[in-house]
């Protein structure tokens, strides 16, 4: 009987809802894992997504600051 109660004490100190202390970090060092994954996830988009350069745009002649007019 006592080494059921032994057992059981151990499985409780490594039970996540019982052992409040190593559950809290455990969360905390989950929470910033996540947050670190989706802000280097967020900024490899932006990397991706970026301006790639000036592109030759064609602007016609009567549109510009002094217009030239035929």
């Amino acid at each position: 009987m006592s080494e059921m109660m032994h057992v059981t004490e151990e499985s409780a100190d490594r039970d996540i809802t019982k052992n409040w202390v190593n559950s809290s970090r455990f969360l905390f060092y989950l929470q910033v894992l996540i947050t670190v994954a989706f802000l280097l996830g967020a900024t490899y988009k932006l990397y991706q997504q970026r301006y790639k350069g000036h592109p030759d745009v064609v602007v016609p002649d009567n549109t510009l600051y002094t217009p030239k007019y035929k």
